[in-house]
């Protein structure tokens, strides 16, 4: 009788046993957002999945063993979203404002990247200036020019700041979708805009891929000159909880990552030889020694949408 009464007890004990394993193996998932914004994320082609924010995604879920990831491409409008709503994901290389820290925690620096700059034809070169310069403020503020720019995107502190004060301007047009920076050339070309602003090496990649290098050139804004806070981004994840526990492992992965050559590597392959150069210095001097997250200033901000929606040194071809 009692051997009979104690078979259901071992069954049970057996099942518990089987169930607690797969439990304990169950893994909490992380959603990374991407964007089509190549070579920061290059979705098709040859160089798939070789973009310098695909090397350091890699190499972050690599040493993220405890997580089960997926990653997902939409439009940055539907990545702050997903941010707002508290849900598990995260995004590599975004730039921090004090709206974006409403709703996301933020790494120490993963990303030092060159500067934004005004990329415009060749040919309308002696309509801002004939000089490998410009000021943005000065460019926004006239009515013979249409500069465009990606919807919802920071491009750094200084830059974000002048957008956000033109933001109202008519000759200031903003673009979204998928293909943010194609769309964007096509205007310049097409004769819908003056100039766009946006990185370097997304600017050479597409110039490249459309056989317009060329016809292009780039201009220095001034105003991004005036110290390193814009050639620094960082990993972001919702603000929660679990945003939290996530972002101090991968503050302890970039501070041991950050110094390897294949880290530093996955950039300096889209710059020129004289670009690597100056590059390297900052990388040593600057990103390395960035090894802290410190409060913002409240006079960074996110760009302006406008109300239309649709190391570059020197005079230098892109």
């Amino acid at each position: 009788m009692l051997d009979r009464l104690c078979l259901p007890v071992r069954v049970l004990f057996a099942l518990i046993l089987l169930v607690l394993p797969a439990r304990a193996a169950e893994r909490e998932a992380v959603t990374w957002m991407e964007a089509v914004f190549p070579p920061f994320f290059i979705q098709h082609g040859a160089s798939a999945g070789q973009g310098y924010g695909d090397v350091v995604s890699a190499i972050l879920r690599e040493q993220l063993t405890g997580y089960e990831h997926q990653a997902i491409t939409t439009n940055i409008t539907r990545h702050f979203y997903k941010f707002k709503q508290g849900e598990n994901v995260c995004s590599v290389g975004l730039y921090r404002t004090p709206e974006r820290e409403a709703f996301m925690h933020f790494s120490i620096p993963s990303f030092l990247t060159l500067p934004a700059v005004l990329i415009v034809r060749k040919d309308r070169y002696a309509a801002f200036g004939g000089r490998p310069s410009i000021r943005l403020d000065t460019v926004l503020s006239r009515q013979d020019l249409t500069i465009g720019l990606a919807r919802d995107r920071s491009y750094g502190p200084a830059t974000d700041a002048i957008l956000r004060k033109h933001g109202g301007s008519l000759h200031l047009v903003t673009s979204s979708g998928q293909e943010l920076s194609r769309n964007l050339f096509r205007m310049l070309m097409l004769d819908r805009l003056d100039g766009l602003i946006g990185l370097p090496e997304e600017n050479l990649y597409q110039a490249e891929q459309l056989g317009i290098r060329d016809q292009l050139m780039t201009l220095i804004i001034a105003e991004n000159q005036q110290g390193y806070e814009g050639w620094l981004s960082s990993v972001g994840c919702s603000k929660n909880e679990w945003g939290r526990r996530i972002i101090e492992k991968i503050n302890g992965i970039l501070r041991t990552e950050r110094a390897s050559e294949r880290y530093r590597a996955a950039y300096e392959r889209w710059l020129d030889p004289n670009s690597i150069r100056i590059y390297r210095r900052v990388y040593r001097e600057v990103f390395l020694q960035s090894g802290i997250v410190t409060p913002l200033s409240t006079g960074s901000s996110t760009a302006g949408t406008g109300k239309k929606e649709l190391d570059s040194t020197g005079k230098k071809p892109l």
